[in-house]
C-alpha cells in the first residue's frame, strides 16, 4: 500500500473546510435607492448629467444626457433590476450601441461595482456616492492597457414636470 503524501492530504482537508468561493452578492434593488434623484455632471453643460428613478417595483431606471453646443449629442437609458432573486444586473443601453448587462459584484453602503469581464469596454461600472456628490466611473482594458474616466454630479432639484 503507498502511503498518500502528507502535501495531498493537507491540500484536500483544506478544500473540504475552506467553504463555498464567495459569488456574487445577495441584494436588492432597494439597496440602490441612494441613486435615485437628478444629479448634474460637474464641469459640463447645463442639461448634462443623470437622472434615476425610485426603486419602485423592484426597478431603478436612469437616463444620462450630454449636452454640447447646446444640443444632446449623446444619451444612455439604464435599467437596474433583478435578474434572479438575489442577483442585481444594470443593463446599460448607449446610444448608437448595444445593450450589454453588467452583473452587481459588490454593494457597499452608498457604492456598487457591477462588472461584465467579457464586454470591450467598459468592462466595470461604478457608482459612489458621498452625501450630494455622485461619482460615476468605467473601467476596463483597451489595446491591453488599463483605462477608467470619471463622471463626476452634483445632486439637483429635478425639473418639474408641466
Amino acid at each position: 500500500m503507498n502511503p498518500i503524501p502528507l502535501m495531498l492530504v493537507t491540500a484536500a482537508l483544506t478544500a473540504l473546510t475552506a467553504g463555498p468561493v464567495p459569488g456574487p452578492p445577495s441584494a436588492s434593488v432597494q439597496d440602490l435607492g441612494w441613486l435615485s434623484g437628478c444629479w448634474a455632471s460637474v464641469g459640463r453643460e447645463p442639461g448634462s448629467g443623470e437622472t434615476w428613478t425610485s426603486a419602485d417595483g423592484g426597478t431603478l431606471f436612469g437616463l444620462s444626457r450630454t449636452v454640447k453646443g447646446g444640443r444632446t449629442v449623446a444619451h444612455e437609458f439604464l435599467q437596474i433590476r433583478e435578474a434572479a432573486p438575489g442577483q442585481v444586473v444594470l443593463i446599460a443601453m448607449p446610444s448608437g450601441q448595444s445593450e450589454t448587462t453588467f452583473p452587481l459584484v459588490r454593494v457597499t453602503g452608498q457604492e456598487a461595482v457591477f462588472e461584465n469581464p467579457q464586454h470591450d469596454f467598459p468592462q466595470r461600472v461604478l457608482y459612489r456616492r458621498d452625501k450630494d456628490r455622485l461619482t460615476g466611473r468605467i473601467e476596463g482594458r483597451i489595446g491591453g492597457q488599463e483605462q477608467s474616466a470619471d463622471f463626476p454630479m452634483t445632486r439637483v432639484a429635478c425639473p418639474a414636470s408641466s
